[in-house]
């Protein structure tokens, strides 16, 4: 998948495709009210009704700079998740063929540093972590890594292994929440899923998109704005979040590029009713 928003190019970069994870964590969505929101097929349910989810990084180039947004999952890493421990997939090679080898890479942005958004920050070499893409800035929130280099780490080692070796190599530049990463892209803050969660904000040529983080997991939660995963941080303040992000994106028309969304991947949020569905 690939979208142009004025001189700003983003493509996808697919690690895995799945419908299990994306039914973990929501407690409102069981199979009646799944069906219930008649525009999620065919592209964000399975035919058994399953939510449909993509691990997915974005290469983005913006102002003469290639850009990787978020960075999955990794391969060869301790995780307590079956389908995500000791991976052996052909990311670097996908990466390649999305014209971003790892040589080649100037910036990485993490919208939050959970597990499947940092896993590529390294990879093993020998028994170290080292740095994916050796050229590149990585660029993480402030209060994200303030928050999480000294949290106890449910998901296994995701910090030790993909996080603290590139502040160790002195890669990382620790910006504000509304850091501006290139006269096109900007950061902006959407908290509650992690205390310093942030969306990328793209603008150019009177053009604009937004990528979301996991501000929305699934497609769902533009239905039910009210539905918050239990691995949210602090779930009541991603319900606030996501409503006001939902108002501002159905007044602007806004492209919203879901950083799991399966099937287009993107859409344009509009009212229905007293909630809003995704035109594709």
């Amino acid at each position: 998948m690939k979208w142009k928003i004025g001189d700003v190019t983003v493509t996808s970069v697919i690690e895995s495709q799945n419908s299990e994870i994306g039914g973990l964590g929501f407690p409102e969505a069981d199979q009646d009210a799944l069906d219930a929101i008649g525009w999620l097929r065919p592209h964000f349910l399975d035919a058994d009704g399953k939510m449909l989810v993509n691990i997915q990084s974005f290469v983005v180039e913006s102002c003469g700079r290639r850009i990787v947004v978020d960075t999955c999952v990794g391969n060869d890493k301790d995780r307590p998740l079956p389908d995500w421990n000791h991976r052996s997939g052909p990311y670097l090679q996908l990466l390649v063929e999305a014209g971003a080898a790892r040589e080649a890479v100037d910036l990485v942005v993490c919208t939050h540093l959970h597990i499947d958004h940092v896993g590529w920050n390294t990879m093993l070499e020998g028994e170290r972590w080292i740095p994916t893409f050796p050229n590149a800035r990585y660029i993480f929130a402030r209060p994200e890594w303030e928050h999480w280099k000294d949290a106890p780490e449910a998901f296994g080692p995701v910090i030790a292994d993909s996080v603290r070796p590139i502040v160790d190599a002195k890669l990382a530049d620790l910006v504000p929440t509304d850091y501006r990463i290139t006269d096109e892209l900007q950061f902006e803050p959407t908290f509650g899923h992690t205390p310093g969660h942030c969306s990328i904000r793209i603008r150019s040529r009177g053009e604009e998109a937004v990528i979301s983080g996991d501000l929305m997991h699934h497609p769902c939660q533009i239905a039910h704005p009210e539905w918050s995963p239990v691995f949210d941080h602090d779930r009541d303040q991603s319900r606030i979040t996501r409503r006001a992000f939902l108002e501002r994106c159905a007044a602007s028309g806004v492209l919203v590029i879901g950083s799991h969304f399966a099937g287009p991947g993107a859409g344009r949020i509009v009212r229905d009713g007293d909630s809003f569905r995704l035109v594709v």
